[in-house]
């Protein structure tokens, strides 16, 4: 399993256009692609003052999965994102290779 995160610190006067953006449009968006499992998104707290940070959480269920992401989808979802947000945000992505779940 791969967890696919992604970070966004979004400019507080318009994050409450982004969070409803992300949960109506670019989340289901993703999901639709077929790449992944599940998804949360999570605010972040801590953050700068003034800041907005959330973390989009995706669960991929193998390597492939995710490259088929990140080479045929990810282009033109990151470019809605960007175009409609540019200069608002900041993002970086991390991949994480779950090692061993834990569940009670």
């Amino acid at each position: 399993m791969i967890l696919y995160n992604v970070t966004v610190s979004i400019d507080p006067e318009i994050g409450e256009d982004w969070l409803q953006w992300m949960r109506a449009h670019h989340i289901p968006d993703v999901m639709a692609t077929g790449c992944f499992l599940e998804s949360r998104i999570s605010r972040i707290h801590g953050e700068e003052e003034g800041g907005m940070t959330y973390s989009i959480m995706y669960l991929c269920p193998d390597q492939q999965k995710m490259d088929e992401y990140r080479d045929i989808h990810a282009p033109a979802l990151q470019k809605d994102h960007t175009e409609r947000y540019a200069g608002r945000f900041a993002a970086f992505r991390t991949f994480l290779s779950v090692i061993e779940e834990f569940k009670p």
